[in-house]
């Protein structure tokens, strides 16, 4: 009997919308890959919109209520924002190995779907912690913004890396730590944990960005900090602007020399 193809088993995680379902089925492709269980076949495409619960309710972001800061209530509020990106991030992840797999190879295969199981457990962490306080993922609203970026680099690799990894997820390196010191002086030092966690994983997860972005424009004989300003600036909706945190960059390969292209110093 031949062996399902890794592009079915990639789609019907996406198309998996309880969120407990979606983190099991994330991690049982990721087992299932590395133990050979799955051919190297796309064979569908990628669903345009992975399926979501029915809660949290999805708002544009301008329209997400404030989270108040000092208060138990926001820092739940900011747990529940933080599940949300984690869970959106393990379909970023099973999208970019499933869309662009066949053209990348397995390296950035391996890569992309243990970022999947990376970002399934952060998400069952998180989505633990807030039980532990009393709420629940899908308790708060959520906006609606976070797959836009997919959306838009549906069509190109080198714009996938540039904008998700290496502007979206680099983010979280520069915010997260100071988010961790604000739970550590709230005297959450659990969440304070799980958070430090993430923000560790991140840095591999950019580094894998930074890589294969090297890759792709070394295959198109473009300079990388140039095809990286041009990409950006085409699909990234925002602005690209201090603090940095220099040293985890450095780590997951994005220079000063590199941001000072994309950068609004």
């Amino acid at each position: 009997m031949n062996a399902p193809s890794l592009a079915r088993a990639i789609r019907a995680v996406m198309l998996t919308a309880e969120p407990t379902a979606k983190v099991m089925a994330a991690r049982d492709v990721v087992r299932r890959w590395r133990a050979g269980e799955l051919a190297l076949v796309f064979d569908v495409d990628m669903p345009d919109y992975p399926a979501r619960p029915a809660k949290p309710e999805l708002l544009p972001p301008a329209a997400m209520p404030k989270r108040g800061r000092g208060s138990e209530h926001g820092r739940i509020a900011l747990l529940h924002a933080l599940a949300h990106i984690e869970f959106v991030a393990i379909d970023l992840a099973l999208d970019a190995a499933g869309r662009f797999g066949a053209q990348m190879g397995r390296q950035f295969i391996d890569d992309w779907l243990s970022v999947a199981a990376d970002e399934a457990m952060h998400f069952a962490l998180i989505a633990r912690r807030l039980r532990t306080l009393g709420s629940f993922y899908g308790a708060m609203p959520a906006h609606d913004g976070l797959w836009d970026a997919a959306r838009e680099t549906a069509h190109d690799v080198a714009a996938r890396l540039a904008v998700v990894p290496m502007v979206l997820e680099a983010r979280a390196l520069d915010v997260t730590p100071m988010t961790v010191e604000r739970f550590l002086k709230a005297g959450d030092e659990r969440s304070a944990r799980i958070l430090q966690r993430i923000v560790d994983d991140e840095i591999r997860h950019v580094r894998f960005g930074t890589t294969h972005f090297a890759e792709v424009c070394q295959m198109r004989e473009e300079s990388p900090p140039k095809l990286w300003k041009m990409l950006v600036d085409r699909h990234f909706r925002g602005v690209v602007k201090p603090p940095f945190n220099d040293s985890a960059r450095r780590s997951a390969g994005l220079s000063r020399e590199m941001m000072a292209g994309v950068a609004c110093l």
